[in-house]
């Protein structure tokens, strides 16, 4: 059996995929730590929408976001070695499906309760992480350089929870 403890960490150090040693308090940690509590929220999400597309799309994001972990958890050398990243094709998917969702529900510009159904209660819990997830890459992005595509598709897979969740209160609670 594999053991999921290593010790290495104990002292508060952890080793990026490539080698490099850092800090748990390092930015990069705290992003790809930050991109991991969204995928979680994101999977409490679908669980919670009744609407089958909507729960098949997000488990793509979900796979996205796991994709997006290995980018931001890898040095240099470990960037290098993987063999997918987030582009420009998955910002694109998520976009059409914003259109999607978007042409069902009536367009608002003002503030609205959020949750008004479990379902959507939690995409916004989802969204709102997925949002901190976004400021902590922001944040390593003053520091270290990497795929651009990963802010893109962070700030459009909020924007897609966004209109999830008022699919979810006008739409679904309807029917």
């Amino acid at each position: 059996m594999v053991k999921v403890y290593t010790k290495t960490g104990d002292k508060g150090q952890t080793t990026l995929y490539g080698g490099k040693k850092v800090s748990k308090a390092d930015m990069q940690v705290e992003a790809y730590g930050a991109v991991d509590e969204a995928n979680a929220a994101v999977g409490l999400a679908v669980n919670y929408s009744e609407n089958q597309a909507i729960a098949d799309l997000l488990r793509l994001c979900q796979s996205k976001l796991i994709i997006m972990s290995s980018e931001l958890a890898s040095d240099s050398r470990g960037r290098q070695r993987l063999k997918e990243k987030i582009n420009m094709e998955d910002v694109a998917l998520l976009e059409k499906a914003i259109d999607v969702f978007s042409e069902a529900v009536e367009q608002s510009s003002e503030f609205t309760i959020q949750g008004l159904t479990k379902a959507s209660a939690y995409m916004h819990v989802a969204r709102t992480a997925v949002r901190r997830a976004e400021r902590a890459v922001v944040r390593l992005k003053t520091r270290t350089p990497f795929n651009e595509e990963i802010l893109m598709y962070l700030n459009r897979l909020s924007d897609l929870l966004f209109v999830i969740s008022r699919y979810e209160d006008t739409v679904e609670n309807k029917t």
